[in-house]
């Protein structure tokens, strides 16, 4: 899923536990963010203001990634350069602009799931995509994001990394940080004990003499 790439960003070990192991779990963020995005969806699927195009709920795909998705909000700029759309005059150009309810993150993970919107948008439409926003709920604002290389680089060996880790159906250990305390999943995952030492390791350092 292509939102399992803001999780997997942000926590790798969060990301195993609801894409693997099915785990799941609700607290105040996660269903204020819910209650946000039904918000976001909730609309007529093609909405037209002059040269703009709007649609709500798009789904999305792309057999490179091998992930898919729903994008919240796509625009259709009308433009020279763009493509056609079927019942639409003249040429448009996409824009995906994704919800988020709270503040702009310290990390890319928003803007990593953004990017890859916009590459599952460039294989089904046949087009180039340099940019799209992230509108943040909290301060009523968009963000502008580039796809630049760097950035596809980066969800494309994410992409990669994510399918491994599935392939094996495995878990990863992380260190805890300060993100932990406000995870739904902190109950389950129990971040306090990854910091407990294995009795491999244990054994190993006592045979080493340490």
């Amino acid at each position: 899923m292509l939102s399992g790439l803001q999780h997997f960003a942000y926590c790798r070990r969060q990301w195993a536990l609801i894409h693997i192991e099915q785990q799941w779990a609700e607290n105040e963020r996660t269903v204020d963010g819910q209650i946000f995005h039904s918000v976001a969806h909730d609309k007529a699927r093609i909405e037209k203001r002059g040269d703009l195009l709007i649609t709500r709920g798009l789904h999305v795909k792309s057999a490179r990634l091998e992930m898919s998705g729903i994008c919240d909000v796509v625009e259709f700029h009308r433009a020279d350069n763009g493509i056609s759309l079927s019942s639409y005059a003249g040429l448009w150009q996409p824009y995906p602009v994704e919800y988020k309810k709270g503040l702009p993150k310290v990390n890319e993970a928003d803007e990593l799931q953004l990017c890859a919107q916009a590459i599952c948008l460039e294989e089904m439409l046949l087009c180039h995509i340099t940019d799209g926003s992230l509108f943040y709920g909290e301060n009523r604002r968009r963000k502008r994001v580039e796809f630049t290389e760097g950035l596809r680089e980066k969800v494309n060996n994410m992409a990669k990394e994510m399918h491994d880790l599935w392939e094996k159906g495995y878990t990863p250990k992380v260190k805890p940080q300060k993100g932990c305390n406000a995870c739904s999943l902190k109950e389950i995952c129990v971040p306090r004990l990854q910091r407990v030492k294995s009795v491999s390791d244990y054994i190993e350092k006592n045979l080493a003499g340490e």
